[in-house]
């Protein structure tokens, strides 16, 4: 059979399905006992797959597949049935007659003819699962990762994502819509979270075939620069599964981030696909991780996070954490300042503070170039000659442009009206200017 290169993923079918053709009970009976044998030969817990046998047999004898012609509806029925035993997320059946064709071409002592062509076109197209890298408010790296493919081939994304982010001072890994994949690629990120001189075990995993354990560790050269002194945080959802729950579990017990999101999808058994019969393939899973620190994993319980709030809400709820975690830490009162600033801007605009008509009125007034004017309820900015851009409240006398935190406005107060206007940029530029007249 072809050598599989995502051994340890979440279920990701993605070929074509062809013309169904319904189910014969002759072709759901030979399914049954192909599926049968190849949880008996495969799957990790021998005694399990014995129960999954004895659980489809019974379930057969009683005619609960009688009237399941739809090979599709047959197969998620068998996923479910084989799930109810084991509560292993990574066992699935799938209708998949090119799928099955294919694999049964090709046997063990075969050359390796390397990967699909279609395969590698499909990964590159997803650009290997790098969606998105940016530069967030107040120096702190995003990473938006869909996938873990194979370092073989997603090596250089990798590289040129992580390099992006090697000056930042803290980096988010987004796992929220993250299936799975291939454990080097766990292996080749967190090692640019680690210096070079320090090898750290990430984990084991445990083989059925072979009998044997490996183990995963950092790796002693990466390209490009490392960011071990970055805060690290990791984003999960409910559809966080396998290879990125590896990852979300290695670095919470290694200490080495903080975990904001939900508790993961609970996958934690490296396998492979295989050919059912005719017309089905099904992943059996035929190791399982153990992890150094633990003992064990997050199979059927998930990885639970270290702040846990809606998926929606992680991002912001991160990025603040961030900012809060460096001002706290920060060595000097200039970086306490930088992280402040930008921790107090998107607080303001996760939760606006409340101001009234009266408050924002007392706020206005021209201030020879510059004025702030209360329109339709709200604060706006203008410079003379310029568009109008509106306030974001940070407290009664002080604000922040909604779109940009990188200039703040604070209004001095006298007898109830504004009496000066004091402008200062994040970098240090400070500029008092005393007001001319009431907003215009």
């Amino acid at each position: 059979m072809r050598k599989l290169i995502f051994l340890f993923c979440a279920f990701l079918f993605l070929g074509p399905l062809f013309a169904q053709g319904a189910l014969t009970a002759e072709e759901q009976a030979v399914t049954i006992d192909s599926l049968i044998r190849s949880l008996e030969e495969n799957y990790v817990f021998p005694k399990l797959a014995e129960q999954m046998g004895q659980h489809l047999r019974q379930k057969q004898k009683a005619g609960a597949f009688k009237n399941l012609t739809d090979p599709v509806t047959f197969a998620d029925r068998l996923t479910e049935e084989i799930q109810s035993v084991t509560n292993d997320k990574h066992l699935r059946v799938r209708f998949d007659p090119e799928g099955a064709t294919e694999m049964r071409a090709h046997s063990d002592d075969e050359e390796d003819e390397g990967p699909n062509p279609e395969w590698l076109a499909r990964m590159a197209r997803d650009n290997y699962g790098f969606k998105e890298v940016k530069i967030l408010d107040g120096n702190i790296g995003y990473l938006d990762l869909r996938g873990f493919f194979p370092a073989a081939f997603a090596g250089e994304k990798a590289a040129a994502a992580m390099n992006m982010l090697s000056n930042t001072d803290a980096i988010i890994f987004d796992l929220r819509q993250n299936g799975g994949g291939d454990p080097g690629m766990i292996q080749l990120l967190t090692s640019y979270l680690y210096r070079a001189d320090r090898d750290v075990h990430l984990n084991n995993f445990y083989h059925r075939h072979t009998n044997d354990t490996s183990q995963t560790w950092t790796l002693p050269y990466v390209p490009g620069k490392r960011n071990p002194d970055a805060e690290v945080f990791v984003l999960t959802s409910n559809y966080t599964f396998s290879a990125a729950e590896e990852f979300t579990y290695n670095l919470k017990n290694l200490k080495r981030a903080t975990i904001v999101g939900e508790t993961t999808g609970g996958g934690a058994h490296p396998g492979g696909t295989l050919p059912i019969a005719d017309r089905f393939v099904a992943f059996v899973p035929n190791g399982r991780a153990i992890n150094p620190i633990t003992n064990t994993n997050w199979e059927g319980t998930g990885v639970s996070p270290d702040v846990d709030v809606a998926k929606e809400k992680a991002l912001d709820t991160a990025h603040q954490m961030a900012l809060e975690k460096l001002a706290e830490k920060a060595e000097s009162e200039e970086d306490k300042r930088y992280f402040e600033w930008f921790a107090g801007y998107l607080k303001a605009k996760n939760e606006p503070p409340a101001l009234s008509k009266e408050q924002m009125q007392a706020c206005a007034g021209n201030f020879g170039a510059r004025s702030l004017l209360f329109e339709d309820g709200k604060l706006v900015y203008q410079r003379t000659g310029r568009p109008k851009m509106e306030l974001l409240p940070l407290s009664p006398t002080s604000f922040a442009l909604k779109d940009d935190p990188d200039l703040r406005f604070t209004v001095e107060i006298e007898n109830g009206e504004a009496a000066a206007l004091v402008l200062e940029s994040v970098n240090g530029w400070r500029e008092r200017m005393e007001r001319q007249s009431a907003q215009p």
